[in-house]
């Protein structure tokens, strides 16, 4: 199985070092966010990249809004190149939420939709070498050809969660990464839309890498009482919410797979079974041992991946 990991740490050397013992452990996968790195992840990518040789390293995801497309595939071309072998190094770009682009970065978040469709046809056409003329309604781009690390394009993923941007990203990328996403919203929500779009399109099948807390504990009710607290900023965000909703669940943590090694086994295929092809975990602390309950959740999760 495929089965990544959530990178963290605020430090190149933290970043460097997850990589390497995620690599030796058997996971397939580092998904970093854009706060990772403190603040950007790339740099800190790039490095874990040279320091390891196979573990894909992929973004989970870039705000679209917060960098130009035509400087974003310069800097994943130029992550690409330094990591090195063609497919190791994934873009994952999304739009974010309205309180992030509104508030923080002060832009209009009017067209999400249209600014990610926009997005992603530039940015895909310049990490395919492409001599670009574009003239949306969110951007006008004269831009290319940007050299190709190795003749290989850097395969990106959406953020998607609802119809619009699932089918955005089955019709113009390789796939999508989710969060909070359960194996019902996947099924039924998610891999029919996005397989249908790419299909339209004649693309191949897409990716969907799905990603959700776990914790490898024999207390349910504790575990999910600890995902209650620790993710519950995500229930409060419409996207997360509609997500939640086509999960047939009321938030972040009925989201969250726990349980003991065999239920969270379970758990873990059930994604695969409803249509996913990655997935990435974010293991959570439980209990008073917060080492331990990591150590635990860790070693099922580093099973799972090399079965």
């Amino acid at each position: 199985m495929r089965i990544g990991l959530t990178g963290a740490g605020t430090t190149a050397d933290r970043i460097v070092e997850q990589a390497r013992r995620a690599e030796a452990d058997g996971f397939t996968s580092m998904w970093y966010p854009s706060a990772a790195g403190g603040g950007d992840p790339l740099a800190a990518m790039t490095l874990a990249g040279r320091a390891t040789t196979g573990i894909e390293l992929g973004t989970a995801v870039l705000v679209t809004y917060a960098c130009h497309p035509v400087l974003q595939a310069s800097r994943a071309n130029a992550v690409a190149s330094a990591v090195g072998a063609p497919g190791r190094f994934t873009l994952g770009v999304g739009p974010s939420h309205r309180i992030v682009i509104e508030n923080l970065l002060g832009l209009a978040y009017d067209a999400p939709g249209e600014h990610t469709d926009e997005y992603v046809q530039i940015l895909t056409g310049l990490l395919r070498g492409e001599q670009l003329s574009f003239a949306g309604q969110q951007f006008r781009v004269e831009a290319g050809p940007l050299p190709v690390p190795d003749g290989a394009e850097t395969p990106v993923l959406v953020g998607a969660l609802g119809p619009r941007l699932l089918r955005t990203a089955g019709s113009r990328t390789a796939g999508t990464i989710l969060w909070m996403a359960n194996a019902t919203a996947i099924e039924q929500h998610v891999a029919p839309l996005i397989r249908k779009a790419a299909a339209d399109a004649g693309r191949p099948a897409p990716r969907i890498v799905a990603g959700l807390p776990v914790a490898v504990h024999d207390d349910v009710a504790e575990a999910r009482s600890v995902a209650a607290r620790q993710f519950a900023a995500y229930g409060h965000l419409p996207n997360y919410q509609r997500i939640l909703a086509h999960g047939a669940i009321a938030g972040p943590a009925e989201a969250a797979i726990v349980g003991d090694e065999d239920s969270v086994a379970r758990q873990v295929r059930a994604l695969f079974e409803a249509g996913a092809t990655d997935v990435w975990t974010a293991p959570f602390p439980v209990g008073d041992d917060a080492g331990a309950s990591r150590a635990r959740t860790r070693a099922l999760l580093a099973d799972l991946a090399r079965s």
